[in-house]
C-alpha cells in the first residue's frame, strides 16, 4: 500500500491571527499603496494573456501578466526598477481584469504602473506625451470646440489639417473626428428649465460625461425623457470628465482633480436621496470601480455604491421590461440592430442587458455580434502607431456585424460606436434611444 497521505484526513493549519505579522512595505513613502498581495495572488496561469486583444495582434507585446503582477514582483526586490515601456501599449480594455481566476486586480496595477511610467520615465517635451495629454483631456478640447461647433466640425476633418495632425501629432488621418453638436446637452437642459418631474423619493443624478454633452446630446435627452416617464426627478450636477481617458494615458494627477469634483458633486446629490446613473459604460465603470481602486477621496466608496449604468438601473428599479413587451417601435428605428457589448460593460457584468431587454420588443430585432473587442479602447485607436492594431482587433467585430442581419449598430460606449461606424459604415444607436422610441410617444 502506498504510504501517501490519506486525502480524507485533513489537518488544518491554524490561521495566522496577524498579531505577530508586519506586512512588507513595498512603497514606504506611501502608506496607502501596496500592491504586493495582488501580485502574490497571481500563479502565472496566463489566462489574462490569452484574453488580451492587444497580445493577440502584437507578437512583441508581453501581455498583462508581465505588465501587472510580474512588474510589481520585480519592484519588491529592486527599489530602482523602472516600469517597462510596454505598459503604454495596453489599451485599458480591462478584459484581463475580468478573466483572472485568482481575482488579481490587474487594472489597478496597470493604471498605477502607467501613471508611474508617465510621471517618471516619459519625456514631457516629447510629441507622444503632448499628443496623449491632449487626447486624455478631451473635455477641454470639446469645450472650446463647442463654442464654434460648425467651424470646428469643418476644420477638424479638413484634409490639410488632418495631414498636419498626422505628421506633427501622430493622429491617424484615416479616422474622422466626431461632430460636435450645435447645442450641448447642458445648454438644452438650461433652456428647458431643468427637471420637469419633481419627486421626494425617486431621484437620479445624471452623469452624462463628455461625449453625451458635446457630441451626442440626443442620448442624454433620451435618458431624461425616459426617466421622467417613470416618474423620476432628474438632477444634472456640475461634473467633469470621468477620468477614463486619463487612466488609459497615465495622467493620474489629471484624473484625480476631475474625480475630486465629481465625488463632491455626486455625493451631495446622493445625500439628497439620488442614485447616480451614467449613459456611458466607461463612465459608470470609472465611478464605481476605478475611483475606489486608485484614489482616497472622502465619499468615494459611497459614490461607488450608488452608481449604475443607466439601462442597468432601469432594469432593476422600474418595470421597463414589462412596458417594452407591450410596446412597438415604428418609423426610423424600426430596424434590425447589430449589438456590441463594450469591454467596460463586460467588466460590470452588463454584456447581455440590451439583448435581454429588447428580446420581445415588436418592430425591432437585436442580434449580439459576439464578445470581441471593438479595438478602439477610447484613445488607443486615435494614435497613429496603434491604428492598424486597433483595426485588426476590431476586424472580428466588423465581420460579425456584416454577417448579421442587422443594418444598424448598437452599443452603450461612444468610442466603440465610432469604431463600429468606421469599420462598417453603419449608423450606430444607443439602447436608450431605442427605449425612448418605444415608450415616449
Amino acid at each position: 500500500m502506498s504510504d501517501a497521505r490519506d486525502p480524507t484526513q485533513f489537518d488544518p493549519v491554524v490561521p495566522n491571527t496577524g498579531e505577530e505579522y508586519e506586512p512588507l512595505e513595498v512603497f514606504p513613502e506611501d502608506d496607502g499603496f501596496d500592491l504586493r498581495p495582488g501580485a502574490d495572488s497571481c500563479y502565472k496561469c496566463s489566462t489574462c494573456d490569452t484574453n488580451c486583444p492587444v497580445a493577440e495582434v502584437d507578437d512583441d507585446f508581453p501581455g498583462p501578466k508581465f505588465q501587472g503582477p510580474e512588474q510589481w514582483r520585480l519592484k519588491q526586490t529592486d527599489d530602482d526598477y523602472e516600469i517597462d515601456p510596454s505598459i503604454s501599449e495596453c489599451s485599458n480594455c480591462l478584459r484581463c481584469d475580468t478573466s483572472c481566476p485568482s481575482g488579481v486586480n490587474l487594472a489597478q496595477m496597470h493604471n498605477t504602473a502607467r501613471g508611474e511610467y508617465v510621471d517618471n520615465q516619459m519625456s514631457k517635451l516629447s510629441v507622444k506625451y503632448i499628443r496623449n495629454r491632449i487626447l486624455a483631456n478631451y473635455r477641454t478640447s470639446a469645450y472650446f470646440a463647442s463654442m464654434f461647433p460648425r467651424t470646428a466640425n469643418f476644420f477638424m476633418n479638413f484634409g490639410p489639417v488632418r495631414w498636419a495632425m498626422e505628421k506633427v501629432m501622430h493622429i491617424p488621418s484615416e479616422r474622422e473626428f466626431p461632430e460636435f453638436a450645435t447645442q450641448t446637452f447642458r445648454q438644452w437642459w438650461s433652456e428647458r428649465g431643468g427637471a420637469k418631474v419633481q419627486s421626494d423619493d425617486k431621484k437620479i443624478a445624471y452623469f452624462h460625461g463628455c461625449y453625451s454633452n458635446y457630441n451626442t446630446p440626443e442620448v442624454a435627452k433620451a435618458l431624461v425623457r425616459i426617466y421622467e416617464h417613470f416618474g423620476y426627478e432628474v438632477m444634472v450636477p456640475p461634473q467633469k470628465c470621468s477620468g477614463t481617458p486619463m487612466f488609459a494615458n497615465g495622467m493620474l494627477d489629471d484624473a484625480r482633480r476631475h474625480a475630486e469634483t465629481n465625488v463632491e458633486e455626486l455625493t451631495a446629490a446622493i445625500e439628497e436621496g439620488a442614485d447616480v446613473v451614467a449613459s456611458c459604460t466607461s463612465c459608470s465603470m470609472a465611478l464605481r470601480n476605478e475611483y475606489p481602486e486608485l484614489f482616497d477621496i472622502d465619499g468615494i466608496d459611497d459614490l461607488a455604491a450608488h452608481t449604475y449604468d443607466a439601462v442597468e438601473y432601469l432594469r432593476i428599479h422600474t418595470d421597463v421590461r414589462q412596458e417594452l413587451e407591450q410596446a412597438e417601435v415604428s418609423g426610423e428605428l424600426a430596424d434590425e440592430f447589430s449589438y456590441h457589448a463594450p469591454c467596460h460593460a463586460r467588466n460590470q457584468g452588463l454584456e447581455r442587458q440590451a439583448i435581454e431587454l429588447f428580446r420581445d420588443l415588436d418592430g425591432v430585432e437585436v442580434e449580439d455580434v459576439g464578445d470581441s473587442c471593438s479595438g478602439i479602447s477610447g484613445t488607443y485607436g486615435w494614435k497613429s502607431e496603434k491604428y492598424e492594431k486597433s483595426m485588426e482587433i476590431g476586424s472580428e467585430m466588423f465581420e460579425h456585424m456584416e454577417e448579421s442581419s442587422g443594418t444598424t449598430g448598437m452599443t452603450e460606449c461612444p468610442t466603440c460606436a465610432s469604431q463600429m461606424e468606421h469599420g462598417t459604415g453603419y449608423d450606430i444607436r444607443h439602447p436608450l434611444e431605442l427605449i425612448e422610441a418605444a415608450l415616449i410617444k
